[in-house]
């Protein structure tokens, strides 16, 4: 006999089409009947919570006396919550924040009792390659979704092993018709037996047992209290099987007995069966930028520079980190991060990032100004003080500030040497925006405050510290106006349209009409993209650019402005009207030393329902593309060969090679690689005739949240038809990424990672409007935590442990073959341990004096807890 498992849920996106306070408000009411029915009816065993936490904060900020009957129908097992904090997106999500997702959702489960060690994530836009490894991580061995799976990823089931390069596994049981099967399941015998024989066709199809799953729930769906009867219903119209309430454990229970699952690897996001919206990564790209750029600002800098603080004595803010994160969190559910809302949700969505962006930059501004302030030295000279947030020394030129009422100053390092520095540009500033006391007192004179280029050689994972000393030398801006840059690696000509012409000495190529834009209109909506038939596509190849290059002895700034007309609407594109504009203002900053040219785009949109990239050749002719995801990357195809059988097939959804990444995107062959490193747009596109051109998605401008019958997505709507003005992304933008050629033995993603993690500065001058006592920690003027020795690996973060004093460091391994790491330590260690990422202990590691050594995997993250010996560390 065949087994029903009906399992009670709801699935709660906090926000959509309707906003997180409107969902609160039917939260409050459905929980209390969700809590009247477990409690109040024994046959009634389980409901599902939708496996994030988020809910219960949600519930608690309106009804914390309710605590302890949750507590109670947790610990009875009845009440079914987590593992997550929210319903995290996969795909333009970074690892670290999928890591913090679960760490803080598990947490919070803690209060209560046990989570559900389920990876559950029913509706997410496609599921991510490195989703096995991170689940494991937190001893996860189960997972349940629905979106992106096909025939030919080497099954046609609906239970599978699904497993990563590093041999992480679980056990997945998908969703072949969604999670909202079952909902308002009708108590009319004939209505109901209409719905469910349309149903078991597909469970049966796939099934591998007996078992399958009817989830019993919908969004924002209150429980069903009528069950039993549709229960009754269902035995009298299909005797030969058994319906009965359950929980989806029990499902996986009869599954671990198959010994013949497929296995399966890579990622999922086929829209054959179900959408999986391969352009949403482009959605309203104001808010995608404000997520790349705030969880780079986080892991790379925040995180590191606490852990220093930490390490020297001071306190470290967890709870503060934890707030910053879960501020986020709650933007990476699916439609939140995928931008498929309405207006109003989307400007909430915007102002979380806000403030969470002031609060990482608070944060780390009073880090830097702890540390520099406790600072051991008689010189009461002012103090510019350079922080290296990664694992080696770099030799880096760095742009920083000086604030001085010294008419002309030197640096001077706390051996006595003097450093050269460029003065870029100076301003006058007024003492009461510093300080408002110092004119409280009568003192008017203002400030000047100098932009300053430097170039020296900063402590691995550490600081270096500079006195601003007065001098009797005028300064002077050195600067020099030229039509070409030449670097140690490039030399650069700006055309008249705006593009660059860049000769690679090392590699000896010639890059043409670098940063050409590509526009077309864009009749879809908040999910996909969707061209116009037979378009003519605009690019900015004939614009007349202004264009300004200034350079010193440390690089140059190439400035470049233009105008692009494009038509104001669809309607004009169709008929070739050209009425409308976006002005462009390009700012390329390059280094003398470095072979990376970083961009920065700000772009004042005005003109509706259009998408706008910027194209980057490559003279290589690529049959894949290289590209990060969580922990490590991933090969693509430059072409999806279902695109050719997709409408034979009746897809959902076109299958267009349009991807995410996370930090950068590259091709290659046997002799170079050229790469575009992002910190802001995560799409992109292989483009041109030979397939050698990264397409850089900056924007799209749409005005419907959901729309019908398109051309790459045929039939209904996804979500509804509600317009969105918003989204035509009206005004300016800005962007930031870089691109960078390089060696085909270097590893790309360490390339990335230092473009994300620039040398940060504090200037330390005797006001300050937010007053701090003398701490009670004495720091050195110079210092380094740690370095490596030999590495092929990135460094994902470095914090302090969620429950003990210690550190905890993330390494992986994102490159072709398998890395020994090797680094050392500024201080005695006591312990160290490879752990887990729910940073449980897993196994002690032999330490040879101070160093540590491990192998790593291809696309394995490593994850070390450590504690030194005889230091100041007390929180």
């Amino acid at each position: 006999m065949k087994k029903v498992h009906i399992v009670p849920h709801m699935h709660w996106d906090r926000e959509w089409y309707f906003t997180t306070e409107e969902s609160r408000i039917l939260l409050v009411n459905n929980m209390e009947e969700i809590m009247e029915m477990l409690e109040t009816n024994p046959d009634y065993p389980y409901y599902v919570l939708d496996g994030q936490t988020a809910i219960l904060e949600d519930y608690f900020a309106v009804k914390p006396e309710n605590k302890e009957r949750v507590k109670k129908l947790v610990q009875e097992g009845r009440l079914i919550i987590g593992p997550w904090y929210t319903q995290t997106d996969e795909m333009i999500v970074g690892g670290e924040s999928i890591v913090r997702n679960l760490l803080y959702g598990m947490k919070d489960c803690e209060e209560f009792g046990v989570p559900m060690k389920i990876g559950y994530l029913p509706d997410s836009f496609g599921q991510s390659a490195q989703m096995p490894m991170i689940l494991n991580g937190f001893d996860i061995k189960y997972s349940i979704f629905w979106r992106g799976t096909s025939e030919r990823h080497g099954t046609d089931k609906t239970e599978f092993y699904w497993e990563t390069d590093d041999s992480s596994k679980v056990l997945v049981q998908l969703f072949p018709l969604g999670y909202a099967i079952g909902k308002y399941l009708p108590e009319d015998e004939e209505a109901l037996q209409g719905r469910i024989d349309k149903y078991f066709t597909v469970l049966d199809r796939g099934a591998t047992t007996d078992h399958i799953i009817l989830p019993n729930g919908h969004d924002q769906m209150p429980i069903q209290k009528n069950i039993f009867t549709v229960i009754e219903k269902l035995q009298k119209l299909y005797p030969e099987r058994e319906f009965f309430l359950s929980k989806y454990e029990n499902v996986f229970k009869n599954l671990e007995a198959q010994n013949d699952l497929d296995t399966l690897k890579g990622e999922f996001l086929d829209g054959k069966y179900m959408r999986v919206h391969r352009s949403i990564y482009s959605t309203r790209m104001d808010i995608k930028a404000a997520n790349t750029r705030i969880e780079n600002k986080i892991t790379n800098i925040l995180e590191p520079i606490a852990s220093i603080a930490y390490r020297l004595g001071f306190e470290y803010h967890r709870g503060l980190i934890e707030l910053i994160w879960k501020e986020i969190m709650k933007n990476h559910a699916h439609d939140s991060i995928g931008c498929c809302c309405s207006d109003k949700v989307h400007r909430e969505i915007l102002n979380r990032f806000c403030l969470a962006e002031e609060k990482v930059d608070q944060l780390i501004n009073f880090y830097k100004r702890k540390i520099v302030d406790s600072m051991d030295t008689t010189n009461d000279h002012d103090r510019i003080t350079l922080f290296n947030l990664l694992p080696y020394e770099r030799i880096e030129v760095v742009t920083t500030s000086v604030m001085t009422k010294l008419k002309s100053f030197k640096l001077v390092d706390i051996e006595s040497n003097e450093i050269n520095f460029e003065i870029i540009e100076s301003r006058i500033t007024d003492p009461g925006l510093i300080d408002r006391q110092i004119v409280h007192y009568g003192n008017y004179d203002p400030f000047i405050e100098y932009t300053i280029q430097l170039k020296d050689k900063i402590p691995s994972m550490g600081y270096k510290t500079y006195f601003v000393e007065e001098s009797d030398e005028v300064l002077k801006k050195i600067t020099y106006s030229n039509n070409k840059v030449e670097t140690d690696y490039y030399d650069i000509t700006v055309n008249s349209n705006g593009t660059l012409n860049i000769f690679d000495k090392k590699h000896e190529q010639s890059f043409t009409n670098v940063l050409l834009l590509e526009n077309g209109g864009d009749d879809g909506d908040e999910y996909d993209y969707s061209p116009l038939l037979n378009e003519e596509l605009i690019y900015s190849d004939s614009v007349q650019a202004e264009t300004k290059i200034q350079q010193n002895r440390y690089g140059a700034t190439i400035d470049i402005k233009y105008t692009l007309a494009v038509p104001s609407n669809l309607e004009n594109r169709n008929e070739q009207i050209i009425d409308g504009a976006i002005d462009v203002h390009i700012v390329v900053n390059v280094s003398k030393n470095k072979p990376i040219l970083e961009v920065k785009f700000e772009v004042d949109n005005q003109a509706r329902d259009h998408r706008l990239r910027a194209l980057i050749p490559t003279n290589i002719a690529s049959v894949f593309s290289l590209s990060d995801n969580q922990f490590g990357s991933i090969k693509r195809g430059v072409v999806d060969h279902a695109i050719h059988m997709w409408e034979e097939e009746n897809w959902d959804e076109r299958p267009d090679p349009i991807y995410p990444m996370l930090s950068y995107v590259a091709l290659s062959n046997d002799e170079y690689g050229v790469s575009v490193l992002t910190n802001s747009t995560r799409e992109y596109e292989i483009t041109g005739r030979k397939f050698d051109t990264i397409a850089i998605t900056l924007f799209r401008s749409v005005g419907f949240l959901g729309k019908e019958e398109m051309v790459r997505r045929p039939g209904r709507p996804s979500g509804i038809k509600l317009p969105t003005p918003d989204s035509q992304m009206i005004g300016k933008l800005s962007l930031e990424f870089a691109i960078a050629s390089y060696d085909i033995e270097e590893n790309v993603a360490r390339i990335a990672k230092e473009y994300l993690t620039p040398v940060v500065a504090y200037n330390k001058i005797p006001f300050d409007a937010m007053k701090l006592n003398v701490a009670g920690v004495k720091t050195p003027l110079e210092f380094s935590f740690f370095r490596e020795r030999t590495s092929n690996v990135v460094l994902s973060t470095l914090k302090k442990a969620e429950r003990e004093c210690g550190f905890v460091l993330r390494f992986y391994n994102s490159f072709e073959s398998e890395e020994n790491f090797v680094f050392e330590f500024n201080g005695e260690i006591g312990q160290i341990y490879i752990v887990n990422l729910d940073e449980e202990s897993h196994e002690e590691l032999e330490v040879y004096e101070q160093h540590i050594g491990i192998n790593v995997r291809v696309n394995q993250v490593k994850s070390f807890f450590l504690k030194l010996r005889n230091e100041n560390i007390k929180f």
